[in-house]
């Protein structure tokens, strides 16, 4: 041990001695070098003998390298090399850019060749893995070699909206909840997935069965006879940190509902990441497969949506901007601001009018689509109600209230975090920006009349490609990159003789 903590000591102090790389790109300041020294301490007093260094893909999957313990300080400092291709992946790994081609690559620099980029590690995401011996876990960034971010990473993306917002004065908060199912995967021990001789590109998902039978809302029956898996989420969670706050039997087999307590929005955006990352790898250790997919693929399910709870705060006092004292005068509650501020009720606008072109952000997936449908709990138009859960919006609490939030209902548990927070962040600014207001509140959510939200992946690219403000905020060039890699999804889907074998392998096995 004592040559081991020898090792990671030095490789600290000669970091010191030259540039690192994370000084080259500007981000080594007293309080990383503290963390960092923290982290090392970390791995030496924990006895670790791996650590994870990962970084969150454009479908908000984890990849990235496990690495040696002693090799661990060299690596906070000076970073890991990761091929980039991972950032032009498709649902089933495969690459949407012909990188070896004469322009294949074009409007992409740095991508060329399938180079590398570098993954540099948040030394304060530092957490010992509860359900991986001896292993550490560090949160990554890409950067490129000449210590230039890569703006194309989905966190950037989140923060650069955040930094739009900061400048304004505002920060956000984020409140989670998480529908999934959990199965138990069965097969006698026979795993097909696993099987080499039937090996695929993507390759098959488990079998399994249910762990509830579903139709029993909030059953205490039902949360008994789930308890295991329910379980290994709940210490998985807390061992994380989480801020987890509740388990529930969802209405369909073998679905459940993670909530969680309210966060910044970019902690709120990490969370979602480990969480989903970390309950399926927990879970298949224990024999159980846990899938954010939206509608799994078969015959009786409910849909899975991710309820996005938002509002934002004084950067200064952390006050909460959506909280009204009164109605404002001469308000009916149909009106927005009988609950909500000036500028909750802009914001609340913005989303509304940017509904159609950020579904592509809050629901990913062909699969996804399926949900919204009436009277399901999902919306199908572009309404907001006052604590309606038929409504796309749904506007929760009222005047002297501190918790006063918009919950958006349109996401699906597949959507990357970081895109998702962003395009709420980025719609509501241009509300607020151009002082929109919100028509009434609809207690009809399933009557028509309205817009509708788009009811395909493709016709959500074509809208978000129409909205000239989204588009501007986001970047020409990420939305371009996006629908790209969205549009290889689409054609293989199309392309596909058995379309819920496509799905089962695609999503069901992955996400």
């Amino acid at each position: 041990m004592a040559g081991r903590k020898g090792q990671l000591a030095s490789a600290s102090r000669h970091r010191h001695a030259i540039m690192s790389f994370a000084a080259q790109c500007g981000v080594h300041d007293a309080a990383r070098q503290a963390a960092q020294a923290e982290a090392i301490r970390r791995i030496e007093a924990g006895g670790l003998e791996l650590v994870r260094f990962a970084w969150c893909d454009l479908h908000g999957m984890l990849r990235g390298k496990t690495l040696v313990a002693a090799a661990a300080a060299q690596a906070l400092a000076d970073g890991v090399g990761m091929v980039s291709t991972l950032l032009l992946k498709d649902t089933a790994d495969r690459t949407a850019y012909k990188v070896f081609e004469a322009g294949g690559a074009a409007g992409l620099p740095g991508f060329e060749f399938g180079g590398n980029v570098m993954l540099l590690a948040d030394p304060a995401s530092f957490k010992e893995l509860p359900w991986a011996e001896t292993t550490g876990w560090l949160q990554c960034q890409p950067w490129f070699p000449d210590g230039s971010p890569v703006e194309l990473d989905t966190r950037r993306v989140l923060q650069n909206a955040l930094a739009k917002l900061a400048e304004a004065g505002y920060g956000m908060k984020c409140g989670l909840e998480i529908e999934f199912h959990i199965y138990r995967i069965t097969g006698d021990g026979l795993n097909p997935q696993l099987d080499p001789e039937l090996a695929a590109w993507p390759g098959l998902p488990p079998e399994v069965r249910m762990i509830h039978p579903g139709y029993h809302l909030l059953s205490e029956q039902w949360v008994d006879m789930a308890e295991e898996p329910l379980r290994i989420v709940q210490r998985t969670a807390q061992a994380l940190g989480l801020p987890l706050l509740s388990l529930e039997i969802e209405l369909g087999p073998s679905q459940v509902e993670a909530v969680f307590e309210a966060t910044d929005a970019l902690a709120a955006a990490d969370n979602m990441v480990l969480f989903r990352s970390a309950v399926k790898q927990a879970l298949r250790r224990a024999g159980y497969h846990a899938t954010f997919m939206c509608r799994p693929p078969f015959p009786n399910i409910m849909s899975s949506g991710w309820h996005l709870h938002q509002s934002l705060v004084d950067l200064n006092t952390g006050a909460n901007l959506f909280r009204r004292d009164s109605p404002a005068a001469g308000s009916t509650p149909a009106d927005a601001q009988y609950t909500l501020s000036e500028t909750g009720e802009h914001y609340l606008a913005g989303l509304l009018a940017h509904a159609r072109g950020m579904t592509a952000f809050c629901t990913p997936t062909i699969n996804g689509f399926g949900r919204f449908r009436p009277n399901a709990l999902a919306p199908q138009s572009i309404l907001w109600g006052r604590d309606n859960r038929g409504a796309m919006l749904r506007v929760v609490g009222q005047c002297k209230d501190n918790s006063t939030r918009i919950e958006n209902r349109l996401g699906e548990p597949a959507a990357n975090p970081y895109l998702y927070l962003a395009s709420q962040i980025h719609a509501g600014l241009d509300g607020m920006e151009r002082r929109l207001r919100a028509p009434p509140a609809t207690d009809a959510p399933y009557g028509g009349g309205a817009d509708n939200i788009p009811t395909s992946l493709g016709e959500a690219l074509e809208a978000l490609q129409a909205d000239a403000a989204l588009t501007a905020a986001f970047g020409d060039t990420f939305v371009s990159y996006l629908t790209r890699i969205k549009q290889a999804e689409i054609t293989r889907h199309a392309d596909a003789e058995d379309k819920d074998d496509w799905q089962r392998r695609e999503y069901f096995s992955r996400i």
